[in-house]
């Protein structure tokens, strides 16, 4: 099959390849998933187990990418709950050959079944950014309607899912970005944009929860920000500053199959649009994941037309 892998962390994406490599063959409770669409996060680069495995010996050369849609093309020994030719999406092991090639070897428990009436390149888009905000929003930062959210990155992949599961729960949404992404937050459902690099964060006043994405100095700046009783929930490691009289949370995403029912139901109905800021194809897919632009985004690799 072809596959995109990498082999040299310093060079991260820069490094990749297309290449042939074997199709995987399912283990236990596995499912082999023909791939039809992929999502990519650039900081898997970056990731512990994108290199090694959970020994810490090395696992280059590696295929990138843990989102997927796809159809099912064969069961492993003892797998239940999904069937050969069923449409599928979801999230594949952080320590396990990845999504972007042809095939790829999946645990049943993290994919769900993909409405027919859902493209594959939304449901490859799906997976790391919708669960990631469900649950930094609703497990982690436990959002009760009436609250405030300043969710930062409101343009961004995960921030724009922030913005709209937050608002459909009844929050206020106050989204961040640089000057540009203003209108592409306010679509995407924040009632207030802060423009980072000329606006004062400060004045939005007291946060109930804040979502954030971007760490370093914002994230110091935003844990001053929680009033009594709020959460400062972070995607990019523990937070440097601690809300006076709040939480401070930092969380990796777990795969759930009932949550990624949940959010594609959402993108269904209307109530839920993805943020895709490219599509590609395989044999394009070095290229898009190296762009000399920026991407306002997710981008999509698209394996099969």
């Amino acid at each position: 099959m072809k596959a995109v892998v990498a082999t040299d962390e310093a060079a991260g994406t820069a490094g990749m390849k297309l290449v042939e490599r074997p199709e995987p063959q399912a283990a236990i409770n596995d499912v082999v998933v023909e791939i039809h669409a992929s999502g990519f996060v650039p900081t898997e680069m970056a990731w512990p187990s994108t290199w090694t495995d959970r020994l810490d010996r090395d696992r280059t050369p590696v295929i990138p990418g843990h989102e997927l849609a796809g159809v099912v093309t064969t069961l492993g020994y003892g797998t239940s709950g999904l069937l050969v030719g069923q449409r599928v999406f979801g999230l594949t092991d952080w320590y396990r050959d990845g999504t972007l090639a042809q095939y790829a070897a999946v645990e049943a428990r993290n994919l769900a079944p993909l409405p027919d009436d859902v493209d594959f390149t939304v449901g490859a888009s799906l997976p790391i950014s919708g669960l990631t905000a469900w649950q930094g929003l609703f497990q982690h930062g436990r959002l009760q309607a009436g609250q405030n959210v300043l969710a930062h990155g409101a343009a961004g992949a995960v921030g724009s899912m922030v913005a709209q599961l937050a608002r459909e729960a009844g929050a206020y949404v106050i989204g961040t970005g640089r000057a540009a992404d203003r209108q592409t937050a306010l679509d995407f459902g924040a009632q207030e944009f802060v423009d980072l690099e000329h606006d004062a964060l400060e004045d939005v006043g007291g946060i109930d929860l804040v979502f954030d994405v971007i760490g370093g100095d914002i994230g110091k700046r935003s844990a001053a920000l929680i009033r009594a009783g709020g959460t400062l929930v972070s995607i990019v490691g523990p937070p440097e500053a601690r809300p006076a009289d709040g939480l401070a949370i930092d969380f990796v995403v777990e795969s759930d199959r009932a949550q990624l029912s949940e959010i594609v139901q959402r993108v269904r109905d209307g109530r839920l649009r993805t943020n895709i800021g490219n599509v590609a194809t395989l044999d394009d897919a070095v290229a898009a994941l190296n762009p000399t632009d920026r991407v306002t985004g997710k981008t999509i690799i698209r394996i099969r037309p």
